[in-house]
């Protein structure tokens, strides 16, 4: 069940919320006060968002505000992780599992007024999926008929997809094979609709980075509609007036503010100017913990943290290096020690928790093995080492585990490895076009399947940035998994490409993600999940709850 704001909060004044939106605010209010009483949140999301085409991203933050902004054919609901309606009002599927029809809702409608019809879909998803669009998300709509051969060009007729409008509220989409998580898929940026006439007035249907994701721009299909960006200060989107269910959309606005430092975002929180941290600092975790009325929340959450190799580039183009670097490194120190037991250690690239299904380890903590290794390599004890980069994004947390493991580097194989920190745009250029020899990456779920972890890092997976490439690894994630006639034969085919792919070192697992924030307790809606799936149509403000602060305070 869904938690609604109290009803005053519908029947503030426009210009009230407006003003709001646009900065003024009384000097003796804190930013969650004002918003408890004005339905606007104010939501943390680490770090500047790279881009608010939903055809483009690819980091957690971005799929979070894009959320907001835009609605596929279904959303989900962040309680249950149930499919829910969005733009199509009902669906079905055939006996066989092949096709799915969906009946749009006639009510939906763009931010401009215009009617959404079942053609925006195949033409946004043509976009979506196109070569020249170079969408690192489009693997998850491969479950449609042709998608994956029409994304790598080897077919151009994008009539052989599996996706029909045969009228104006009717979207027909033909599988490869019977999708069971399809509706999940569905949810992703991937396959939400884009406004064609607004696109191609700023630009060609697939270039990257044009101007029609600007504020005065943009035309969107969410239950809410952008207003202001100021880069490196907030975000602004305000409740959507031609939004299908608006009725039933409670807050008024979300100002989402891009602060990735955590000591300082944290300081906003407990300063009453954050409703949602995205970060908590880890030596105040110990602290909240302890608070018997805490606003920190910890879940489990379905998201890998690992090194990433490209295993193209000297020294690490050596497995016997890349084992010894994995070999060399205690995850329960790390996790213990420098992160405060806020993770759970893990040596697997899925992550653990999927109901079924066990992660397949390849590595281990081996200081012996370890230097051998690299002995073999070429390099004992570290002589003739030619040094190596570790590359993460700004970020207390990434940077505290690099020093962690450069010292563990040093301890166990006699070798130096420098670290550079770059902003989140910079870092994320640095890692798609593959201009690094090590770098930090995290990855999380979006649907409850070991696939979402294993499909990116086939040959011609759009975010596998390693340069691992397996003819049997690509036949076991492209044909035999979806083919596969039970759960047990599926689960068995992902296991052994789990184990190829551990086999060949090209990422090293350092942990499983916990999802940790600082909620006010003014938030209503908020449900921790598995996947960080933030539904903010469902989402409120208790306009009667104080806010919070320390208790000396």
């Amino acid at each position: 069940m869904r938690l609604r704001t109290p009803g005053q909060l519908y029947f503030h004044s426009a210009l009230v919320v407006i003003a709001f939106l646009l900065g003024g605010c009384s000097p003796s209010e804190s930013n969650v006060a004002i918003g408890n009483r004005t339905g606007v949140m104010h939501y943390g999301i680490g770090g500047e968002l790279q881009t608010l085409d939903p055809h483009i991203v690819s980091d957690t933050a971005s799929f979070e505000v894009t959320g907001a902004l835009f609605e596929g054919l279904v959303r989900r609901n962040a309680e249950t992780l149930v499919a829910e309606p969005g733009v199509a009002k009902s669906w079905n599927f055939s006996d066989d599992g092949l096709k799915l029809t969906f009946k749009l809702n006639p009510q939906a409608r763009w931010s401009n007024g215009d009617p959404i019809t079942a053609e925006d879909f195949v033409w946004s998803w043509r976009r979506s999926l196109h070569p020249q669009m170079g969408n690192v998300s489009a693997a998850f709509m491969f479950a449609i008929k042709n998608a994956r051969a029409f994304h790598r060009g080897e077919i151009t007729n994008f009539e052989q997809v599996g996706v029909k409008a045969p009228d104006q509220h009717t979207l027909v989409v033909t599988l490869e094979n019977p999708t069971p998580h399809i509706l999940g898929m569905l949810d992703t940026p991937a396959a939400m609709p884009v406004h064609r006439a607004t696109i191609e007035s700023f630009g060609t249907a697939t270039q990257r980075y044009s101007t029609w994701t600007r504020v005065p721009n943009m035309v969107n299909n969410g239950p809410f509609r952008l207003t202001d960006w100021k880069m490196y200060r907030h975000l602004k989107v305000e409740r959507s007036d031609t939004y299908w269910d608006a009725d039933n959309v409670a807050l008024n606005g979300i100002i989402f503010r891009p602060v990735d430092n955590r000591t300082a975002e944290e300081k906003m929180f407990r300063a009453g100017q954050l409703h949602v941290s995205y970060f908590v600092p880890i030596n105040k975790i110990p602290l909240y913990r302890d608070l018997p009325d805490t606003p920190y929340v910890q879940a489990p959450l379905l998201g890998s943290y690992y090194y990433l190799f490209n295993i193209d580039q000297p020294p690490v183009d050596d497995i016997r290096v890349r084992k010894a670097l994995s070999f060399a490194l205690d995850r329960d120190q790390i996790v213990s020690r420098v992160l405060l037991d806020i993770e759970r250690p893990s040596a697997s690239i899925v992550a653990a928790g999927i109901p079924g299904y066990e992660t397949q380890v390849n590595t281990r903590f081996d200081p012996h093995e370890a230097r051998r290794l690299l002995a073999e390599a070429g390099y004992p004890d570290g002589r003739g080492w030619p040094g190596l980069e570790l590359v993460y994004n700004t970020d207390e947390n990434h940077r505290r585990i690099a020093v962690a493991v450069q010292q563990m580097w040093k301890d166990v194989l006699n070798i130096e490895v420098t670290l550079s920190n770059q902003e989140w745009k910079v870092y994320l250029d640095t890692v798609d076009t593959k201009q690094f020899k090590l770098a930090r990456m995290g990855w999380i779920a979006t649907y409850l399947d070991p696939v979402v972890f294993l499909a990116k890092f086939t040959t011609h997976g759009g975010t596998n940035r390693t340069g691992f490439s397996d003819a049997r690894y690509d036949q076991l994630l492209e044909q035999l998994v979806p083919a596969a006639k039970t759960r047990e034969a599926r689960f068995a085919y992902l296991a052994e490409a789990e184990t190829l792919f551990m086999q060949s070192f090209a990422l090293i697992p350092i942990y499983a993600y916990n999802g940790r924030h600082l909620v006010q307790p003014s938030v209503q809606g908020y449900y921790p999940n598995v996947l960080e799936i933030r539904n903010f149509k469902g989402m409120s403000l208790d306009a009667s709850a104080p806010v919070w602060r320390w208790p000396e305070e």
